[in-house]
């Protein structure tokens, strides 16, 4: 099979450069541009020793004639710069964007949660939100594929087919995620600059996190109902990681055990869904360096409430694991090619 040319627009940002780590191994896989600004003529291996033993190109600056060139593009971008892009996409084209440019489906969303206008409103309908998992085989039929957020995906795979089986209530769930600074970006010691990384714990966006949209609205797209959330966020002293802790009330005459079910079955052949035993503790250190997410249900005091518990790596199960999974899918790849 022919190797699929392909190109990293903003490669040289924590997730960017988890991509290139991830594509450098994918067999079916030629990096032809690493695409960045400040670091132009830079070898990425500044940026990650591991990179030095392969081959790649020097970092440039992106032009659109590069699209001609390739058949896939990653955007690692900040937010906006990858709608600018889906402009000049050519037929052959596929945008992979792990930024937020495409994961909302109503510009006024957009506008509202990231405060820009959107630029590329003609290439909403032409995209998908595609969580692997969920969306599945759709992702062939678009030629925009956008990445789920780090934080939402650590919550919509257990809670998605909880909902869709309506074993739980939906008025009142509440959502603490606990995430490395790894995904906050580069810029995180300038952002943070007033809190020691190292050694505490920070709460953010508490109630208005931008994901906070994107989560919205993918549990509404399952029930078609409002669905009432907390969710809070936090910043902890490690560098990489997220553990979500979901706290939710059972329907009437269901049971920790029917929800257990429900996940193993509906995950069933997944190959990146480990589903644990009822009150398995879970560490991020299980799914560091993976693009698993592991998920455990746990039994509290009342028989009517339980507390989920999901933990993936943000940087690939969360960022670039996810991608190429999504590019596997779209390409009829296996699903784990470079992802094992």
């Amino acid at each position: 099979m022919r190797k699929l040319n392909v190109l990293i627009a903003g490669s040289t940002g924590y997730i960017g450069v988890q991509l290139v780590k991830l594509l450098v191994k994918h067999k079916y896989v030629n990096i032809k541009y690493l695409c960045g600004n400040s670091s132009v003529g830079r070898n990425i291996s500044y940026f990650d020793k591991d990179l030095k033993k392969n081959k790649l190109p020097k970092i440039t600056k992106f032009n659109l004639k590069f699209l001609q060139n390739v058949e896939v593009i990653f955007t690692a971008l900040p937010n906006g710069e990858a709608q600018i892009i889906s402009n000049g996409l050519l037929d052959k084209n596929i945008l992979i964007d792990l930024a937020a440019d495409f994961r909302l489906n109503k510009i006024s969303e957009y506008l509202k949660w990231y405060k820009q206008k959107h630029n590329s409103p003609k290439n909403i309908n032409k995209s998908i939100y595609a969580l692997p998992e969920i969306s599945e085989n759709k992702v062939k039929n678009f030629k925009i594929i956008s990445c789920p957020g780090c934080y939402p995906t650590s919550i919509l795979l257990p809670l998605t087919p909880l909902i869709k089986k309506d074993l739980i209530k939906t008025n009142n769930l509440v959502i603490d995620s606990k995430s490395g600074y790894s995904g906050a970006g580069r810029g995180v010691h300038q952002k943070f600059r007033n809190k020691n990384l190292y050694e505490s714990l920070s709460a953010y966006g508490v109630g208005f996190h931008r994901h906070v949209s994107e989560i919205d609205q993918e549990l509404k797209n399952i029930t078609k109902k409002k669905i009432n959330f907390i969710f809070t966020p936090h910043l902890t002293p490690m560098f990489r990681g997220i553990l979500s802790t979901i706290y939710v009330e059972l329907k009437n005459r269901k049971s920790i055990y029917d929800v257990y079910r429900e996940l193993i079955n509906f995950y069933k052949g997944k190959k990146f869904i480990i589903i644990k035993k009822i009150d398995s503790m879970l560490s991020t250190n299980n799914v560091i360096n993976t693009n698993n997410i592991q998920i455990s249900v746990c039994k509290t005091k009342f028989k009517n409430k339980f507390i989920i518990l999901s933990a993936i790596d943000n940087l690939i199960k969360g960022g670039a694991g996810q991608a190429v999974q999504n590019m596997n899918i779209k390409f009829d790849f296996k699903i784990n090619e470079g992802l094992k």
